[in-house]
């Protein structure tokens, strides 16, 4: 490879991992802006390393991005929006409503295997790595939720209370999507009804519902639940950060080993 093609490689990396950021801070100007950028440089990077080819029917670009994404990045902003530990079928029924570009169900099953992996052979070498819930009592991975590894400790611990203040969290932050751009499309309403059904107050149908009266019903119900499972959750962050090393606390202990961990310490 050329000095020419490292640098565009180098200028590709930066500039994903600052359309991430401009996602993540709701900067969606900027986002796109650097986005044409990345497309650009991917584009000079393709003459450089492949050469020119012949024009073939023109395809959207957001398409062509979202086709080109690797699957860590799609469950990556669909966690981001939901903005708590998350089920596969709830990221894959978000990343569908609210994104361009399609995961394939039977990846996600090997993901936080493959990122436990790569962490593992070269730790902090990504800008971040989808990763596991903790259960709060026993610091184990919790079954069947994923994560994102920069979420702070405390986030991503599950005690009691958290199942239902996670479903209100991102029952709140669908809601509030949506209420900013109501374009999102039914399949968007259909996801937002599914999860605001149980929330006391809420009313309506996928196709009526008020994404406004769901913030304020899911809200109020946050205010319940939200000082004691931060607690507890501060808790079990608590004894995560001096019992775990740093893989550990991103991906959890099996039950023997933690077991086996007290054992030593006490």
């Amino acid at each position: 490879m050329t000095d020419a093609a490292e640098k565009l490689e180098a200028r590709i990396t930066e500039l994903r991992a600052e359309v991430r950021r401009a996602v993540t801070a709701g900067d969606r100007a900027t986002a796109r802006q650097l986005r044409a950028e990345l497309r650009r440089t991917e584009d000079a990077w393709d003459s450089a390393v492949l050469g020119a080819e012949t024009p073939q029917a023109e395809v959207p670009p957001e398409r062509t991005e979202a086709a080109a994404m690797p699957i860590r990045e799609h469950v990556h902003r669909a966690l981001t929006l939901i903005g708590a530990p998350a089920s596969p079928k709830l990221v894959l029924a978000v990343h569908e409503s609210f994104f361009s570009g399609a995961i394939a169900p039977a990846r996600l099953t090997s993901l936080r295997r493959d990122e436990e992996r790569s962490f593992r052979a070269s730790p902090f070498t990504r800008p971040y790595y989808i990763c596991a819930a903790l259960t709060a009592d026993h610091l184990a991975p919790a079954r069947g939720l994923m994560a994102v590894s920069t979420w702070p400790l405390a986030q991503r611990m599950i005690g009691p209370l958290s199942p239902r203040v996670d479903l209100l969290t991102a029952t709140v932050r669908l809601a509030e999507q949506i209420a900013a751009q109501p374009d999102c499309g039914p399949g968007a309403r259909r996801v937002l009804w599914k999860l605001s059904v149980s929330v006391p107050g809420v009313q309506g149908s996928p196709d009526t519902i008020d994404p406004v009266a769901v913030i304020d019903a899911a809200t109020r119900e946050l205010a319940v639940h939200r000082d004691e499972d931060t607690r507890r959750r501060a808790e079990a962050a608590r004894r995560a950060s001096q019992q775990l090393d740093e893989a550990s606390r991103l991906f959890g202990v099996r039950l023997g080993v933690a077991g086996r961990r007290r054992n030593e310490v006490g």
